[in-house]
């Protein structure tokens, strides 16, 4: 099991049966402050949620590399949490806004990206009263869950959505 340290450049390697660790250690130098961690057993590559970026790193060589980096016209995506499906990377982000008069922080969408070449798949926008994303993924049928805050029916309410490939809403849980 790879654990990332929060705050830290490091990713340790525990004993899945034990949860004791092991002498594995992984430095990823220029890590800043890391979030989440996926591994895709296909191409034995661990991704690194970064604040604003994505590390890839090899399980067998420990070499690494900032693979992904993600801006937009309106502000800098701080990454949240990744989910992996099928080579398929979900990226759950915050819109940092650039300009200071704007202090809130907005989710913006999903997005997915192919492993073995960076290419945007498919933006998964959100319904307008989602107010925070903390994770997402994809299930086999080609849908989407989300755990938010925000519900079209409290806005400060926590709650599990699907939602459709067109991302329309399909049903929610209440979390209380």
């Amino acid at each position: 099991m790879y654990v990332v340290c929060g705050g830290s450049s490091t990713i340790r390697l525990y004993n899945t049966d034990t949860f004791s660790p092991l002498d594995v250690v992984i430095n990823v130098y220029g890590m800043r402050r890391s979030c989440d961690i996926v591994v895709c057993r296909d191409d034995r590559q661990l991704y690194v949620a970064d604040i604003d970026c994505i590390w890839r790193v090899s399980v067998d060589s420990h070499t690494y590399v900032m693979w992904l980096t993600i801006q937009s016209m309106t502000g800098t995506f701080n990454v949240m949490s990744l989910s992996l499906t099928s080579r398929r990377l979900l990226v759950t982000s915050l819109v940092t806004p650039y300009t200071s008069l704007v202090t809130s922080y907005r989710p913006h969408d999903l997005r997915q990206y192919h492993t073995t070449d960076r290419q945007l798949l498919r933006v998964v926008k959100l319904p307008g009263y989602v107010n925070h994303v903390y994770h997402g993924v994809e299930t086999t049928r080609g849908t989407f869950i989300i755990g938010h805050n925000g519900t079209s029916q409290n806005m400060s309410q926590d709650a599990v959505s699907e939602l459709f490939r067109l991302c329309r809403l399909v049903k929610y849980c209440i979390i209380s």
